[in-house]
């Protein structure tokens, strides 16, 4: 006997609905065995970790140095990790503060500054050379500024001309300015003319090598790398002073970075640079660029000093 029309089309009706039905079930079936969040979850494939440094240094230096931390944080924590680099120290901490950059490498001055404005800011390492960093005071060679002993001798340089290197530096411009504090010198009344800001350290030695300032002062790391790589002419410019020591720069991770990448990721990732040993050449070849030979843990007592002096430059408030 034939099927009537009005058969056939409940029929097909109720084959759609059962369609549905075995679909709906199927997609919840699926949400309940890989919730998101859970360790089932599968990884987000645009999840990037992204780090920074302030830009103390010549940027095609800096983007050697970090773009192989970066390969290195990759391989050993298995996430894809990205390089950015910022215009200046402000925008580090800016950035960090909104949580576009997941850790950075910051000097003293701007961890304390990112550590107050970032809170839940986590100390991941510094360097072995950041448990007592030094400052170098230069001096052009035609100036007749003469090597000193002591910190009270950087009395000489009252009435030059004098740059800094960035204004939020720490061994650029808040411990040189402590120091010559200590001297009995005013930078804002003391120096022939306003202090200088040169922007980096490498841009301090080749001011006053050309004889723009008369002398500056700069971070002994980089002093000492470009005299090993003969970059700086020691006939043009002389070494007055290095300072006493102090901590600085230490690698931050923002709060933010253990929500996207979950609990107990910012103990890996000090880990994965602590761990770094410079028995393994790819690993010691990554030491170096950073002008040490290990890093080490650090805590925020380190840096109760740069915070104190910070304060009272009105550097932070």
């Amino acid at each position: 006997m034939p099927t009537s029309p009005r058969r056939t089309r409940a029929a097909a009706l109720v084959l759609i609905v059962l369609s549905l039905v075995a679909a709906a079930c199927g997609d919840s079936t699926s949400k309940v065995a890989a919730p998101a969040g859970s360790a089932a979850a599968p990884a987000d494939p645009d999840r990037t970790l992204k780090i920074s440094a302030i830009p103390d240094q010549d940027p095609a230096k800096l983007t050697t140095i970090n773009q192989s931390m970066a390969t290195h944080l990759a391989a050993k924590l298995g996430v894809k990790v990205e390089f950015v680099p910022v215009t200046d120290y402000a925008a580090s901490v800016s950035l960090f503060k909104t949580g576009d950059l997941d850790m950075v490498f910051f000097g003293g001055l701007t961890g304390v500054q990112a550590r107050l404005q970032t809170p839940g800011a986590v100390l991941v390492a510094q360097r072995d050379i950041d448990d007592a960093f030094q400052s170098v005071f230069i001096a052009s060679a035609a100036s007749g500024i003469q090597p000193a002993t002591d910190v009270g001798q950087l009395a000489s340089l009252k009435g030059k001309r004098f740059t800094f290197g960035s204004e939020s530096s720490t061994s650029g411009r808040l411990m040189p300015e402590y120091f010559l504090d200590q001297a009995g010198i005013s930078s804002e009344k003391d120096f022939n003319g306003p202090a200088g800001y040169s922007g980096s350290h490498d841009k301090t030695i080749d001011l006053v090598q050309a004889g723009t300032y008369e002398a500056g002062a700069l971070n002994l790391q980089v002093w000492k790398t470009r005299k090993d790589k003969g970059t700086v002419d020691l006939t043009k410019v002389t070494e007055v002073l290095t300072s006493p020591s102090y901590h600085d720069y230490h690698w931050i991770a923002g709060p933010k970075t253990t929500q996207r990448f979950g609990a107990g990721f910012t103990d890996k990732l000090s880990s994965a640079i602590t761990s770094l040993d410079v028995n393994d050449p790819d690993q010691a070849a990554l030491l170096t660029l950073y002008g040490a030979k290990r890093f080490i843990p650090t805590k925020v007592e380190n840096y109760v000093e740069i915070e104190q002096i910070g304060r009272k430059l009105k550097l932070i408030t």
